[in-house]
């Protein structure tokens, strides 16, 4: 079997035997749910594929072709009426250069729509018979003169456009001009022009169907003049997997792959990529929770080639949507987002998704937390996962690969130097080797609890406890560690278990319970608190009760998560937090 890692030309994945999920019998959905379609999803999700595919299943020129690409899959045992039945065009904006000044983007996006009609007139030559003249300077006479030629066959024109708001995010991630992008789509834009000349296509010139697929809908605002006739499709139930893998597919996968030398099992490979891959949802009622496909083959094929897991297992290629929770921190209240979602047991919690804002929005206007969630989601750094009491959209953080992005910022913030994260790595190993928690705690208390208490969260003190301690101990290279993993009808608080392929190590697995006491319930001051040795603090009657407390659940969750994962060393300890001041903690038997 061979991993299509990287490849998104459907040709070459099925002529050349590679593995592919089968999504043809979306098509006829496809076709029943509108003519002009818009897909968002994250990056590196499989949109180009998916345009592909739909590329080769219409083209009239690929008749030829249909038994030898579909025969075997769903849709060549039922193909319905319109296959092979197209002049097929694809954009794909994020080949447009975006650097320069305004007239170097326009005469780039020029150039960039003339190629593609120049390759389609060459392509389709022998149907086109009315002459079709290239106009260097202005795209949009060359797009006229395509649909004239077009009108004088007996077929009609579907066109692709890949990313089409690679501009929009140009603006919001590299900092480039504001004005450059109001340039494009506002009043005459050029942008805006284009899309109105293919809404004008649509309107009897010739262009029959049009798939548009992008990242986030920031420009379907600033577009809707131009183009108010696509219909979005991205949050529909029924296509809910048309990008991404099921656990069922990746679980037979790997049955495929199975080794004779049992170098590695199904289950702890199944159980590794569901924890670091597995998680999104991009419907409100979608039932089953989709792996993100370019992680997933990334790991499939490490481990085919190679024998064993990838040490890395974020994909670099995905390594930039760290821009976009920069972007986010650095907005009024963006932090506490952050470490609100990182809240594994309640998530973020917004009346309804974003579905059309406008980079005006982005840039200028107030945000409020359902704005910032929405763009998360539509980054894929947050996903849905159900429904609140009155109706809300729930937002969590889809797997590991996405948090260990959260906890990488946050670091970045409270740990701004050099020695502060030279000193964290080095008690972090303490903990992972020795169990002893004691100068972890110290540099919670006089580094991480001045910093955490100098900031204005909305967010409970026991909340920041919490994390305090899971962005310091977070390390994916040694770890599955996952906040308020569900167990026995409840949930750890935090635990670090040992992948599968680092058991040869000696790093621990651990298991922390956490508790909370305000200075009030201790009827102390923050001064005595930090006058007190941690052994008068744990005797005292408040903090030995959250010790038992925490105690009795550490070791309930405990016995499930060893059952769950086969541990026989598996480390339990009980964390208190006093106030932002002070960290009581005891290893338990």
């Amino acid at each position: 079997m061979k991993f299509p890692y990287g490849l998104s030309d459907f040709a070459t994945l099925i002529q050349e035997g590679y593995f592919y999920q089968d999504r043809t019998d979306r098509i006829p959905q496809l076709e029943e749910a509108g003519r002009q379609l818009i897909f968002i999803r994250p990056r590196r999700f499989g949109k180009s594929l998916l345009l592909s595919m739909l590329e080769h299943y219409y083209d009239v020129n690929r008749a030829g072709q249909f038994d030898a690409l579909f025969g075997h899959l769903a849709i060549g045992q039922n193909p319905t009426p319109l296959h092979n039945q197209y002049f097929v065009m694809k954009w794909d904006f994020s080949l447009v250069k975006a650097q320069g000044d305004m007239k170097d983007i326009e005469a780039a996006l020029h150039q960039h729509l003339n190629d593609r009609i120049a390759k389609f007139q060459r392509y389709y030559a022998k149907w086109l018979t009315a002459p079709m003249a290239i106009h260097p300077d202005n795209a949009l006479s060359s797009w006229e003169a395509t649909l004239t030629a077009i009108s004088e066959t007996p077929h009609k024109l579907y066109l692709l456009i890949d990313e089409y708001d690679n501009f929009a995010n140009e603006v919001l991630m590299t900092g480039r001009k504001q004005d450059y992008y109001e340039a494009l789509l506002y009043g005459e834009g050029l942008l805006k022009t284009v899309f109105k000349a293919v809404k004008a296509a649509a309107g009897g010139q010739g262009l029959d169907r049009a798939f548009i697929t992008g990242i986030s809908p920031v420009v379907l605002s600033d577009m809707t003049s131009g183009y108010n006739v696509g219909e979005n499709i991205y949050l529909a139930d029924k296509f809910n997997d048309l990008c991404g893998f099921t656990e069922g597919e990746i679980a037979a996968v790997l049955e495929s792959m199975t080794p004779e030398d049992g170098s590695w099992s199904v289950a702890n490979a199944l159980d590794t990529m569901r924890t670091f891959y597995n998680g999104y949802g991009f419907s409100t009622k979608a039932c089953e929770r989709l792996y993100n496909p370019t992680l997933s083959l990334y790991f499939l094929k490490h481990l085919q080639t190679e024998g064993e897991y990838p040490e890395r297992l974020l994909d670099e290629n995905l390594a930039m949507d760290r821009s976009k929770l920069v972007y986010i921190s650095h907005l009024p209240h963006g932090e506490d987002l952050l470490i609100q979602a990182l809240d594994g047991d309640q998530g973020v919690i917004i009346p309804q998704l974003a579905q059309r804002f406008g980079v005006q929005d982005v840039l200028a206007a107030v945000k409020d937390q359902a704005f910032m969630a929405s763009l998360l989601y539509y980054f894929g750094v947050l996903t849905l996962a159900g429904r609140g009491v009155l109706g809300q959209a729930i937002l969590q953080i889809p797997n590991l690969v996405a948090r260990s992005l959260y906890v990488e910022r946050l670091r970045e913030l409270w740990l701004p130097t050099y020695e502060d994260r030279q000193t964290r790595v080095r008690l972090a190993e303490t903990v992972y080797l020795q169990g002893d928690l004691g100068p972890l705690c110290a540099f919670i208390e006089q580094r991480y609890f001045p910093v955490l208490s100098n900031r204005d969260y909305r967010w409970t003190n026991e909340l920041l406890v919490k994390i305090a301690f899971l962005t310091l101990l977070f390390d994916d290279r040694l770890y599955m560690m996952v906040s308020e993993t569900e167990v026995d009808r409840g949930y750890v608080d935090l635990s670090l278990i040992v992948r599968p392929d680092m058991r040869r190590f000696q790093a621990l697995d651990l298991l922390l319970e956490f508790k909370y006491l305000a200075l009030k319930d201790l009827d102390l001051t923050g001064e005595q608190l930090r006058q007190r040795a941690p052994d008068e603090l744990a005797a005292l009657p408040p903090v030995a009760a959250k010790l038992r407390e925490a105690e009795d659940q550490a070791h309930r969750y405990g016995a499930a998560l060893r059952e769950r994962y086969g541990l026989s060393d598996l480390r339990l300890f009980a964390v208190v937090g006093l106030g932002i001041e002070r960290v009581v903690w005891q290893a338990l038997e």
